[in-house]
């Protein structure tokens, strides 16, 4: 599992460099850089921080002298904004801490905000406390003390955090800088630990450090959805009148009522017994975890009621069944035989999420929405994913079935439709041991060795000869489970192209709790409940792991009905419109024009024979098209083989 303390270090040392530009280092030293200069900062401006610090740098290396250092020290600066530490760190390590004065405030904010990337809060604190006891003027005592509060922040107390920046504001003298210093302190609420933020807000005295403490933990505790949050928010916005949060709350999604926007009574048709029995439980589990986290605190008066769809009357009878009982709202059934049953129906007079996607040819009835773990949007982001690396010429290796047919028509279509184009693909047997025909004839060896054996043929005699792949490839697309995908990947590695960047599906995880070292570096797209967790729901896959052992391997699941929870309400008020998009445990979540809810997936890399986590590429993910390619559910662990279509 990734490290999450790194990861979650490695968010807070971003605050303290992008997002207060107001706050950047400024001189009375007059400069020399002239027009130059001006140039630099109205690219700084603009967002060009990388070319800013490069016309910065380009300037220093014509002075000397303390006008060298400054602007070297505004270069430094711009390469943090632009995140990029290591061109920051190399500028500075060659610049020694000037004696005192302005050069030494710009010195020490640099080392600061680059100790804060490292993760290294208490080396920043070091360098920025003796600051803080000095008389400075605004705009450096501004900049000192929001990367002393982002220093603890990543040291896991919000409480001294939450100070700082309210102290802050007694140095800023305009809207947009209060503005500014409310939003990057909510930018750090929202990645810290709920538990720390609910003891921190317990004990705070101030009532504006408390409301912004009580606050965050509502947001991170509920991520921000669901009956919790939007009846969270209500009695917050009824205890801490005026508060300055109340700024924030209007860029966040709200509820527009309150607890009567959710359905009273929700039903939970899934199969309880006989096949499938296990798969059914974790959806259960997930979705009841969801449910109690939501409520708690809250007066709801909300029931769940569960049936099961393989008890006389099949799926029909306890949709009907829940009707009579006073369901407002349907979730489920789970597998697509029993999906496709109760669309079949006339009349479906409550709505329905149903937790696989119907056939694309039957038209599914007013009122009927689909939710699915769908391997497609998993292809789909992989190609969004090769793309905003700058991959644009692919070749993909998938099993011959239809469940690879499948994955390859959407990581075609998406990655076709982004500008990228699709060289070569081969179809391997899924129970094969050696799979170098497919690759040679992927990365064209075969066509290597025949230019070999033609010219040996002319000269008559032996040559020194490696076989040389097709140069063309940026990356390689691998639909495979965790057997076939180890042994692909160690014979691309064999067959010359062991280098090229591997993307993939999650069912090339299995999280069996062995070493996945022979996957070293392949990519994969998966649930954020199994390899990046956001911070409101951190704690819950090791809380399911505890109570569930048996289930581990079904976390997808677990996720699966967690989402499903919070749909509930957002479809529930969607019937007459648009859902705005959510951000799930399974991924962030928007629903189509045909009724079908689609995951955008997170990301991970194996490395040292674990998953570590990937940062998001929102821009790229963005760029995903509505698509109503044919998704199925039957086999809870893994993708179906054709034997298994119905």
């Amino acid at each position: 599992m990734m490290n999450t303390q790194a990861f979650f270090q490695r968010i807070v040392a971003l605050l303290a460099i992008a997002f207060l530009l107001n706050a950047c280092a400024t001189s009375d030293f007059g400069g020399y850089g002239g027009e130059n200069e001006r140039r630099a900062e109205t690219l700084s401006a603009a967002g060009q921080y990388a070319d800013a610090a490069g016309v910065y740098i380009g300037i220093a290396s014509e002075t000397s002298g303390q006008e060298r250092d400054r602007l070297t020290l505004l270069a430094i600066e711009q390469w943090l904004f632009a995140g990029d530490g290591q061109r920051a760190r190399s500028a500075l390590s060659q610049m020694p801490a000037p004696a005192s004065g302005e050069l030494l405030w710009l010195w020490s904010a640099d080392a600061a905000a680059l100790s804060l990337w490292e993760g290294r809060p208490d080396r920043a604190l070091d360098l920025l406390d003796p600051l803080s006891e000095q008389a400075l003027p605004a705009d450096h005592r501004a900049r000192i003390e929001a990367l002393r509060a982002d220093a603890w922040f990543q040291k896991g107390e919000p409480l001294r955090a939450v100070d700082l920046y309210t102290q802050r504001e007694n140095w800023l003298d305009s809207p947009q800088a209060l503005d500014a210093n409310r939003q990057r302190l909510w930018a750090g609420l929202i990645v810290s630990d709920t538990q720390t933020l609910k003891n921190a807000s317990e004990i705070a005295y101030d009532p504006i450090t408390r409301g912004w403490l009580s606050l965050a933990a509502l947001a991170n505790s509920t991520g921000q959805q669901g009956i919790g949050w939007g009846n969270g928010v209500i009695r917050w916005q009824e205890t801490f009148i005026n508060h300055p949060a109340i700024g924030v709350l209007s860029d966040l999604s709200l509820p527009q009522d309150s607890l009567l926007n959710y359905p009273r009574q929700v039903a939970l048709l899934l199969p309880l017994s006989g096949n499938n029995e296990t798969a059914g439980n974790a959806i259960k589990n997930g979705f009841l975890g969801s449910y109690f986290s939501a409520i708690g605190g809250t007066d709801s008066q909300q029931q769940i009621k569960v049936y099961d769809v393989n008890a006389d009357g099949g799926v029909v009878g306890a949709y009907s069944q829940a009707v009579l009982d006073g369901a407002e709202f349907v979730v489920g059934p789970l597998l697509r035989r029993s999906v496709t049953e109760l669309a079949e129906e006339m009349l479906l007079p409550v709505p329905v999420l149903s937790l696989n996607y119907l056939p694309s040819d039957i038209l599914p009835p007013p009122g009927f929405f689909q939710f699915a773990l769908a391997p497609e949007d998993e292809a789909a982001s992989a190609a969004v994913r090769a793309i905003g690396d700058e991959g644009l010429h692919a070749v993909a290796l998938v099993p011959a079935n239809d469940w690879g047919r499948r994955v390859l028509s959407s990581f075609a279509t998406e990655f076709e439709g982004l500008g990228g184009t699709l060289l070569e693909y081969r179809n391997y047997e899924p129970n094969a041991q050696d799979f170098s025909f497919e690759i040679e004839n992927l990365m064209g060896l075969s066509q290597s060795v025949q230019r070999y054996q033609r010219l040996r043929a002319n000269i008559g005699g032996p040559l020194q000869f490696d076989p040389r792949r097709r140069q063309d490839i940026d990356f390689v697309f691998l639909a495979a489970d965790a057997k076939a995908g180890r042994l692909i990947k160690s014979q691309l590695k064999f067959h010359y192209a062991g280098e090229l960047p591997v993307y993939s599906t999650s069912y090339i995880y299995t999280m069996d709790g062995r070493s996945d070292s022979d996957l070293n570096d392949v990519m994969f797209a998966d649930a954020p409940w199994v390899v990046s967790p956001p911070a409101w729901l951190a704690d819950y896959p090791s809380i399911y792991n505890e109570y569930w052992p048996a289930e581990k391997r079904l976390a997808r699941l677990h996720a699966m009905g967690y989402d499903a929870y919070h749909l509930v309400g957002e479809l529930f008020n969607a019937r007459e419109g648009n859902m705005d998009e959510i951000t799930g445990a399974t991924g962030r979540l928007f629903l189509t024009a045909d009724g079908r809810v689609h995951r955008r997936l997170a990301w991970a890399r194996f490395e040292r024979g674990q998953p570590v986590a990937l940062p998001d590429q929102d821009e790229f993910q963005d760029m995903i098209e509505e698509f109503g390619t044919e998704a199925t559910y039957e086999d809870p662990i893994s993708p179906p083989e054709d034997t298994r279509i119905n």
